[in-house]
């Protein structure tokens, strides 16, 4: 039995893990994959992973580099390492479509949703606004409160993750949003400033109100592990995740791109997927079997 910590429930990683946890379940050496939620997500399985609590967690590449180096929140070094990419699922603010904001630039002193006190949320709109040198008002709501917040007039704007999910849907289902595009060099002064997002195109029609494709940054999701579980158990995994990669998608659209975030190692090697923390040796085997990795 293998124990995947994911994040609460009806968040993005738990629904990805019960994706995953079909695809695993049919694998003598791993089954029965055992999901457990996890309130503080990406922190919380950081933590789970080094106490030996699970064999596998769902960690944002934003934080897997922190836990690794012993960077704050975390307290000490994490002897971490990537399995498996998830996905890479966009960071976009939204805002109401008949008199909200037409930009992220126009954002500038107003009150924006930021996302719960000390989530992932608020670290990711707090390092944007920093790359392009903006000072906002942060409101901290967690997604369904601050959706409701912006579409009563009470904060200009939220930072929003990714598509699909379920609180994004039903609330552009409800209003009428608008995914605020940057200003012209906006975009790719947060790619230049901060090594971890990278650029992504949401596609018109993504979700209600996305008329026009609109280019945004992108946080990859890793599949993490730790360095003591064994190689044997994590080439499983991974040679699972390689077979996977066009039925995950019909699983969980979140997964949709899978198949491209492999193939990114041909190109880009063993740091394609997190440049300062190594792939676990087991997962290296695997992609060196499956011919992604030389």
């Amino acid at each position: 039995m293998i124990r995947i910590g994911t994040s609460e429930r009806g968040g993005t990683f738990h629904s990805q893990g019960l994706a995953l946890k079909a695809l695993l379940d049919r694998e003598p050496l791993l089954a029965p994959a055992e999901i457990r939620d996890a309130k503080a997500a990406s922190m919380e399985n950081a933590e789970r992973l080094e106490a030996g609590a699970i064999e596998f967690g769902f960690i944002a590449a934003n934080w897997i580099g922190r836990a690794a180096r012993g960077e704050a929140p975390f307290a000490n070094k994490m002897d971490l390492r990537v399995a498996a990419p998830m996905n890479a699922g966009p960071l976009f603010f939204i805002a109401r479509a008949a008199d909200g904001p037409r930009s992220v630039a126009e954002l500038a002193g107003k009150p924006v949703v930021f996302g719960g006190g000390t989530s992932g949320m608020a670290q990711h709109a707090t390092t944007i606004f920093a790359a392009l040198g903006m000072e906002v008002q942060p409101v901290f709501l967690d997604f369904a409160a601050g959706g409701e917040a912006v579409m009563r007039g009470e904060a200009a704007a939220q930072l929003q993750c990714p598509i699909p999910n379920p609180v994004m849907t039903a609330l552009a289902e409800r209003y009428a949003v608008r995914v605020l595009p940057y200003a012209p060099g906006g975009l790719e002064r947060v790619l230049a400033q901060v090594p971890f997002y990278r650029p992504i195109v949401m596609r018109k029609g993504a979700l209600r109100g996305l008329d026009a494709d609109v280019s945004q940054v992108a946080v990859l999701n890793l599949l993490a592990t730790h360095a003591r579980v064994p190689d044997a158990m994590v080439a499983a995994l991974v040679r699972a995740v390689i077979a996977g990669a066009e039925e995950l998608p019909r699983l969980n659209p979140l997964f949709a791109g899978l198949h491209e975030l492999l193939a990114r190692l041909r190109q880009e090697g063993a740091t394609a997927f997190e440049k300062t923390v190594a792939l676990h040796p087991g997962a290296a085997a695997a992609y060196r079997a499956a011919g992604l990795l030389v």
